[in-house]
């Protein structure tokens, strides 16, 4: 899940922050206390296409074989549909949506899948708390030499 690693920032806290809102049907990806609203984000790249332009990636790349997936859901993927990958810490991107997705393409033996690569000034504005905000800040920030 890593890609060339760019010269990190360290991240400021915006004292202003607003976690983004949560709608009764809307996915939330939990990645432990960082929260992430999956329909706002998908939501935002359909508006906004070419800010966060579909990429090829090696599915061999973004496949950790960790994922638990439901087996009777998998049938009815579709692998079509681009992944999402948010930079997690500094250069590393993780799958935020789409593990059924890169497992169906993983055991098909395809070996390019489509994605949209969030980076961190890009998912930030998704996490759904404060406090997950903050502590994402601190995380971020203590990957950085």
């Amino acid at each position: 899940m890593n890609r060339v690693r760019q010269t990190a920032q360290k991240l400021k806290s915006d004292t202003m922050f607003k976690p983004c809102p949560v709608d009764i049907e809307d996915e939330i990806y939990p990645n432990g206390i960082f929260e992430f609203n999956i329909t706002k984000i998908i939501d935002y790249i359909q508006k906004n296409p070419d800010s966060i332009p579909l990429e090829s990636v090696l599915v061999t790349d973004v496949y950790n074989g960790f994922s638990s997936v439901n087996e009777s859901y998998m049938e009815d993927v579709k692998i079509s549909r681009p992944i999402i990958l948010a930079e997690i810490a500094p250069g590393q991107y993780n799958v935020i949506d789409g593990n059924h997705r890169l497992e169906k393409a993983y055991r098909m033996g395809i070996k390019n899948i489509q994605a949209h690569r969030l980076n961190v000034n890009q998912h930030i504005k998704f996490l759904i708390s404060k406090k997950a905000y903050t502590t994402y800040i601190e995380y971020w920030n203590s990957k950085l030499k």
